[in-house]
């Protein structure tokens, strides 16, 4: 394991937990590739990535790109004999996949062919699944199209959102990895084609896939809250002003409605769906912090007018 020369490329939360777990399970990590670092807040400081906070805590080299495919030479210096990636953000060129003599491998975040793409974690509660997974698999030049080698599935609850599912998947992706790995590097791992008939996808989120509509039943709304819960989170308008919608129950499903109608007591606020009603547990107005809605309710002196 020593001896493998591995260059990771991540970018997000997800993928610095997996190079903290090949740096605890000794794997030589010579190298880290990573998005560039971006302005955040309103100060716009430049904030780099999790995947190059923790390369740089654990003294590794750190390659960041605007786009790799321009800057292909940096493999001579890291010299790799595997290439590992997680969630790095960009398509890789063939020369990249066919330098390292022992391949190109993959952490994915679904059970693959199911939910191909950049955000498949926030797709798979969005779009109603009850289960999903990791898949390791093979890089090839198709967006995850490469054989798989190992998968481990994940249950998804009601009470999942985006957030506690993330930390599920980490565990999960962080056992079948370095269970696979030896497998893969002694010639031993099976490799499964991918079933073109059960492709899905789960793309990237648009900024207009983030707003509410309440017109449409109210477990698909639920799910989008959930599956968008932290960040970026689900929005709608009251009282004109953005809301940031964190966490929700279902109140009653299939009950026919004016769409956007919000009921509100001192103890709770109701939103209705085209079909259903949603009971709203935490928000964000427009220029406020965070709260639950008790804490909203008590503070809030203004009418509410209905959501849209």
């Amino acid at each position: 394991m020593e001896d493998v020369r591995i260059l990771f490329m991540g970018t997000p939360v997800f993928a610095a937990e997996i190079l903290k777990t090949l740096k605890e399970n000794n794997y030589n990590v010579v190298g880290v590739v990573s998005q560039l670092d971006k302005p955040v807040g309103r100060k716009q400081i430049l904030e780099p990535t999790p995947v190059k906070k923790t390369a740089i805590d654990l003294e590794i080299p750190v390659y960041q790109f605007d786009k790799i495919k321009n800057h292909l030479d940096f493999l001579d210096q890291v010299k790799p004999d595997l290439i590992i990636t997680c969630a790095y953000g960009q398509i890789l060129p063939k020369y990249i996949l066919d330098y390292p003599h022992l391949g190109c491998i993959n952490v994915h975040a679904s059970l693959l062919p199911k939910l191909r793409g950049g955000a498949p974690i926030h797709h798979s509660i969005i779009d109603g699944y009850t289960k999903t997974g990791i898949s390791i698999m093979d890089m090839v030049e198709a967006m995850d199209a490469g054989d798989i080698y190992s998968q481990i599935e994940v249950n998804i609850d009601d009470e999942d959102n985006l957030d506690s599912l993330s930390i599920k998947l980490i565990e999960a992706a962080k056992k079948i990895l370095i269970d696979t790995l030896p497998k893969y590097l002694n010639g031993t791992v099976k490799r499964l084609k991918q079933d073109e008939n059960l492709v899905t996808f789960g793309f990237n989120i648009k900024k207009e896939e983030e707003r509410i509509d309440f017109n449409k039943p109210v477990r698909e709304v639920f799910n989008l809250i959930r599956g968008l819960s932290s960040i970026p989170c689900a929005h709608c308008f009251i009282n004109d002003k953005i809301c940031k919608i964190y966490k929700t129950q279902i109140v009653e499903e299939n009950t026919i409605n004016e769409a956007g109608e919000v009921i509100c007591t001192n103890k709770e606020m109701i939103i209705k769906c085209a079909k259903g009603s949603l009971r709203v547990l935490e928000l964000q107005m427009e220029g406020k912090k965070r709260m639950d809605i008790k804490s909203f309710l008590n503070g809030n002196k203004e009418e509410i007018r209905g959501a849209k």
